[in-house]
């Protein structure tokens, strides 16, 4: 089995790494890998049109501004699609995990 860092890409790439079509081959899904330092703020999510994404705080909470607002409690989630779009801050003192499971929407799209 081979796996992947996704920490080690995520902290050499800005904090956040998608795994996806290049690591896998397929467009049917992806996964987002993010890190957020403590006071970091403005972190865009938006899934884009044909997409939906699923976001859940891992290990602490996030602050999210725009479509949809408030506070993402540690192992809750939230749903984006299409265009809508949210910011994330880490408002705590310790770095919070995020992860992002995202694909393809029920509309046609193609790559």
């Amino acid at each position: 089995m081979k796996t992947v860092d996704l920490k080690e890409l995520a902290a050499k790439n800005g904090g956040e790494y998608v795994f996806g079509a290049a690591d896998t081959g397929s467009h049917a899904c992806y996964m987002i890998y993010g890190s957020m330092a403590p006071g970091e703020k403005g972190r865009l999510i938006r899934p884009g049109r044909g997409h939906e994404e699923i976001i859940i705080a891992g290990n602490g909470a996030l602050v999210a501004t725009g479509d949809l607002s408030g506070t993402l409690e540690t192992g809750h989630a939230f749903h984006l699609a299409g265009e809508q779009t949210c910011c994330l801050e880490n408002t705590g003192n310790q770095a919070v995990i995020y992860i992002v499971a995202g694909g393809h929407s029920e509309e046609a799209h193609s790559h």
